[in-house]
């Protein structure tokens, strides 16, 4: 491993351990929330300030509250080397899931620990997904860049709707 690739560096000794915070210092938080284990070993999660300390159900939790109404859908047919990018896309705008029709393998490296944090979702067919979204009442629309798309910021997007990107 190098230093630029992102690992969760689990016994906090090696190049990462510095990052986050250490042992809480003060009385102990009594809110349901937080981590006794965190809280007397440190935090050293890729988390924003706000969830420091917190056990990761609690963050998921939270983050469903905040969600947009909004699905990402990608097809994992021929490579998987975009769908952690799309995850980890898809999480920093808090969308309300990731839906990856085709196998279920693929390459979490690019989602960089995201996918904890991101609800994802597998459908065996891309009939299997329209079959999802009009059960959940969303509506489906293709994302691309071929001839004839239609530029994205000039058309209105549904609120409820599945973004599906076909690699």
């Amino acid at each position: 491993m190098t230093d630029d690739e992102v690992t969760d560096d689990e016994d906090h000794t090696g190049p990462y351990a510095a990052v986050g915070v250490g042992p809480w210092v003060g009385p102990w938080p009594t809110q349901p929330h937080y981590d006794p284990t965190l809280l007397a070993e440190g935090d050293r999660r890729n988390v924003v300030d706000r969830y420091r300390y917190w056990r990761h159900d609690a963050i998921v939790a939270d983050l469903d509250t905040r969600r947009h109404d909004f699905h990402v859908a990608i097809e994992n047919w021929r490579h998987d080397l975009n769908i952690g990018t799309v995850v980890r896309t898809a999480n920093a705008f808090l969308a309300r899931a990731v839906h990856i029709v085709g196998r279920r393998r693929w390459n979490r490296r690019g989602a960089m620990v995201t996918d904890r944090y991101q609800h994802v979702q597998h459908h065996d067919t891309a009939s299997g997904l329209v079959a999802w979204a009009r059960s959940e009442d969303l509506v489906v629309v293709g994302v691309d860049n071929l001839p004839g798309s239609v530029a994205i910021e000039s058309v209105h997007l549904p609120r409820r709707c599945v973004l599906q990107k076909k690699i």
